[in-house]
């Protein structure tokens, strides 16, 4: 059975700070509902109703311009290994870009990762627990580096042309933070 918390508990910040990978949900106030898996080392929790999520560059970027008209999300982490478990942070975000005053604050938090592109510094309201039976195992192998590597050869200029090019308006034709 789903229990609902009002913050995240001891018990919940072990079990998602043992998790390699999540799962972001947002959607605007009309299109598509973009649900997205995330990896590295690129979430932490700040207290028991704050957390930080480290972006780096993606193909788009709809988290920011979901974010521009509701900042509701929803933060998922699912056990792979170990005792089955759900967890859902549901939560309001705010996006913090390198020139926000906040960015120096937050970015201390997180490994210097090529291409980082935001952190979303995300108020939880609720955190649900549920069972995760039906959740298959899957084990382990290690990180991926390819996006951290394809960020390194763009080099800098490269990624703000990116960004430039694909992360200014979201798949529904919204406005993204990139874009102002």
């Amino acid at each position: 059975m789903a229990k609902f918390y009002e913050k995240i508990t001891a018990r919940v910040q072990t079990f998602i700070e043992q998790q390699k990978v999540f799962f972001v949900a947002t959607a605007p106030n009309e299109g598509r509902i973009n649900l997205s898996p995330k990896g590295m080392d690129s979430f932490r929790i700040i207290n028991e109703h704050r957390v930080a999520w480290l972006s780096v560059t993606g193909s788009g970027n709809e988290t920011s311009a979901h974010l521009l008209e509701n900042n509701r999300i929803t933060v998922m982490f699912c056990a792979f290994e170990g005792a089955p478990n759900i967890v859902r942070l549901y939560g309001k975000a705010k996006e913090i870009l390198p020139n926000d005053n906040e960015w120096n604050e937050l970015i201390t938090l997180f490994p210097k990762l090529e291409g980082t592109r935001q952190i979303f510094d995300i108020h939880i309201e609720s955190v649900q627990t549920s069972c995760g039976m039906s959740i298959p195992f899957y084990e382990y192998q290690g990180e991926r580096n390819q996006l951290l590597d394809w960020a390194k050869d763009k080099g800098e200029e490269g990624i703000q042309q990116y960004w430039e090019d694909r992360n200014q308006i979201s798949i529904d034709g919204l406005d993204t933070r990139f874009n102002k």
